[in-house]
């Protein structure tokens, strides 16, 4: 067993989850939801970048 099989689904800041039931959450609720994601995909992609930084020092710290 994983320990992701123990810890419950990570809720973003408006308590969605992806995969979530779409049906009953007003137009507000889905506004507030895309923009919740959108920041989230920033966020991500700012980490990402960083990743991509240090894994292209590193390559090139080894090519030597």
């Amino acid at each position: 067993m994983d320990l992701d099989d123990l810890m419950p689904p990570k809720k973003s800041g408006s308590g969605a989850a992806i995969g979530d039931n779409l049906e009953t959450l007003s137009v507000a609720e889905l506004e507030k939801r895309v923009k919740d994601l959108e920041a989230e995909i920033a966020r991500v992609n700012v980490e990402l970048g960083r990743k991509r930084q240090h894994e292209a020092a590193a390559r090139a710290l080894f090519k030597s």
